[in-house]
């Protein structure tokens, strides 16, 4: 047992052990920070800088709204579906105050996943963007939602930039498709009735959930992983013990061009970066480079939380190798494997070394990171604070330095559980709360871990889990698909993509347009697949069970990736 091992593993200034009963809820977390860094930068986004302070005020207006124009209580769940803009952080404190449980969901979803998710969480509440109003409209009849809260890009930017932001979208770049929800409420109407009205703070247990945030898990179907309070507090303050030595409070601003509602942004800025006080610049679109780097000239920024698809791509721009990068100390990398050419081309760049870290949904995400001090590249660090880390073979026996197996993680950062899912949660954490993590690595002799192989058929596309099973489901329902199977194939810019072979039915015909139509129509965009093939059959078990992992050796073998 490895209990010992990384006691001397860490650098002087990271500390091994951090206290998660340190607050009792995320509420107490907000409450302190928020009066603390009352008069600092909190959040930017569209020219438009609001202060922790002014958070607390909008958010308890928030929470007021919640608690006295509805029927929530506390332990509801509420579905929240934004890009990165200012209502995202205002909504997410306000709903954790009034003592509801959060529901991540990206606002890229289609139908079909939004209506799985909004049932398996049982969700009463929705607070979307106008821009996917019209997918709510077509899901909310077909679920437990009952109060719906549509905000507009600009809601949260003075009146009379607000009024021309919102009529640019919507009018001007057609952004917005008409839709008809005659029992939502706007959000500045939400604000508006719930400002100056008495909060009554909730003060939820450190076990009970704050948030479901949904992920494939090693099988299909989206689960909701259960996020305790402490699992987030613990996640918080590993993360801050980490990078404590590096960044200041109160003094440094953060580029976060990674979705909030995606595990790893909503810690790093909605948490550990609310703990110090510190500025977090969100970027609503990180695919319009040009506005992103227009918008991050006009900052000395220090800390730059990203994944290796956007370093590659902001390298090759010639307007951001212009910036000035002198205040920049910190660069992390999550999500998706950090490629040693890229790492090295971001330093190039920018002077500053790139800090790889390992995550899981399930772990609230930061299970292990490269110190700042001791950055050893292909390698995903050590464990965080409070964290150990363990090699099994298949039958589930630990195994010794330096061999490669499963590699499973233990901390108060570990979910509690997939949410009304027992059985995945069994297959998934043992009694003693070990993860499986489905990762083949190894544990190396100086405490660091490197991955070297993927157990599960899980296809990681920018950061994106996207789940076989999944893929399969959705195009099993087109006519005329008799078998299919869903692959990840190695890609410069995304990491993954998507390959999905097709076995049509005897006396049928298929395009591969008909194919990728139908895909398109049912899946969010980065699950679509990149290529299809037709075969006549696909390899299988005796049971009938599609063996993807040899149709994967045979797709590398083809670019020479294995013998």
């Amino acid at each position: 047992m490895l209990e010992n091992f990384w006691k001397d593993k860490y650098p002087a200034d990271v500390p091994v052990e951090i206290n998660p009963d340190q607050f009792p809820n995320i509420q107490a977390v907000i409450h302190e920070s928020c009066r603390r860094f009352a008069d600092k930068p909190a959040f930017t986004c569209l020219g438009k800088t609001i202060t922790w302070g002014e958070l607390h005020e909008l958010s308890g207006a928030f929470a007021a709204y919640l608690q006295e124009h509805t029927d929530l209580k506390p332990g509801d769940r509420i579905a929240v579906q934004m890009p990165n803009i200012l209502q995202y952080p205002v909504v997410v404190f306000g709903a954790i105050r009034a003592g509801l449980v959060i529901v991540n969901t990206n606002p890229l979803y289609t139908i079909r996943e939004m209506e799985h998710q909004f049932n398996d969480s049982g969700a009463k509440a929705l607070v979307c963007l106008a821009n996917m109003a019209h997918l709510a409209e077509a899901v909310v009849p077909k679920t437990g939602v009952k109060h719906v809260i549509v905000t507009e890009v600009g809601d949260m930017l003075p009146l009379f930039k607000r009024l021309m932001v919102n009529y640019v979208v919507t009018h001007v770049k057609k952004m917005v498709p008409a839709y008809n929800l005659p029992q939502s409420v706007k959000f500045t109407k939400a604000l508006a009735l719930g400002r100056g009205r008495l909060v009554k703070e909730s003060t939820p247990h450190s076990s009970e959930v704050a948030v479901l945030q949904y992920t494939g898990g090693t099988t299909g179907v989206a689960k909701g992983a259960m996020l305790t309070h402490r699992n987030l507090i613990a996640n918080m303050l590993q993360a801050r013990a980490l990078m404590g030595a590096n960044l200041h409070e109160a003094s440094e601003t953060l580029i976060a061009p990674l979705p909030l509602y995606h595990i790893y942004a909503f810690t790093m800025h909605c948490m550990a970066m609310m703990l110090i006080g510190n500025h977090n610049l969100l970027i609503s679109n990180p695919r319009d480079l040009p506005a992103m780097i227009k918008d991050i000239s006009k900052w000395k920024f220090s800390g730059f939380v990203g994944l290796n698809t956007l370093f590659v791509a902001l390298c090759n721009n010639e307007e951001f190798r212009k910036l000035d990068f002198s205040a920049l100390k910190l660069t992390l990398s999550g999500g998706m494997a950090l490629q040693q050419a890229t790492a090295e081309r971001w330093k190039q760049v920018t002077g500053c070394d790139i800090c790889e870290g390992f995550g899981m949904t399930e772990t609230s995400p930061a299970a292990s990171v490269n110190p700042i001090s001791n950055i050893k590249l292909g390698t995903i660090g050590i464990p965080v604070p409070s964290t150990l880390f363990k090699v099994i073979d298949d039958d589930g026996k630990e195994l010794p330095l330096g061999e490669r197996g499963e590699l499973c993680v233990k901390g108060p950062q570990v979910m509690k559980g997939y949410w009304k899912r027992q059985e995945a949660t069994d297959e998934i954490l043992d009694s003693e709360g070990w993860l499986k993590t489905g990762d083949i690595g190894i544990i190396q002799e100086d405490g660091f871990i490197r991955i070297v192989d993927r157990k599960k058929d899980m296809i990681l596309v920018s950061g994106f889990n996207v789940y076989p099973n999944e893929l399969e489901d959705a195009l099993a329902t087109l006519p005329g698909v008799m078998l299919c199977a869903a692959i990840g194939i190695p890609d410069e810019k995304s990491g993954e993509a998507v390959k999905m072979f097709v076995v049509v039915k005897p006396g049928e015909s298929l395009t591969k347009e008909q194919v990728m139509e139908h895909m398109r129509a049912n899946v969010t965009g980065y699950k679509v697949p990149r290529s299809i093939e037709f075969r006549d059959t696909l390899p299988a078990t005796n049971v009938g069970k599609i063996l993807r992992r040899e149709l994967r050796d045979e797709e590398l073998k083809k670019l020479g990736l294995k013998k």
